[in-house]
């Protein structure tokens, strides 16, 4: 299981996701204080949520979970494939939910007279790990294909 590379894939596909959610995502200034996004939340500087991003942090927790569970499905393939897909589909829509939550993060800001954001290096993690999930993808189907070769060869 572990020598496998599409396991080490999915393994960083969890490490990256899991950093991702547990890390400040963005970053709002204005008026000498200071705003972080965070996978649950719209924080002040002082830990009061201003705004509650609760999905995003599902969907986040959701696609570091689940190549997890798909590591250990090594017997099945084909069910590796699916689930993977699904886990790009899940990191598709993160990235997506994370710049809507970054421009309403941006929206609340600009109430305020003096106002800046920034990125954190953290945002852009999903779309790292779906280039990870789509090498496993292949690796987990270059396996099939193997598998299925040799059992024509007997």
């Amino acid at each position: 299981m572990i020598q496998r590379i599409q396991t080490l894939y999915l393994l960083l596909v969890t490490a990256l996701m899991t950093v991702t959610l547990f890390s400040r995502l963005a970053w709002f200034g204005g008026e000498g204080s200071e705003f972080g996004l965070y996978a649950f939340a719209l924080k002040d500087a002082a830990g009061a949520t201003l705004h509650s991003t609760v999905y995003l942090g599902i969907l986040l927790s959701l696609s570091a979970v689940l190549p997890l569970v798909t590591i250990f499905l090594y017997r099945r393939r084909m069910l590796q494939i699916r689930l993977c897909v699904v886990e790009m589909v899940l990191l598709v829509g993160s990235a997506v939910m994370e710049g809507i939550y970054y421009y309403l993060g941006c929206r609340v800001i600009s109430e305020l007279p003096f106002h800046t954001q920034g990125l954190q290096a953290t945002i852009a993690l999903p779309v790292v790990s779906l280039l990870f999930a789509w090498l496993g993808v292949r690796a987990i189907f270059r396996d099939e294909l193997l598998v299925r070769g040799a059992d024509r060869i007997r």
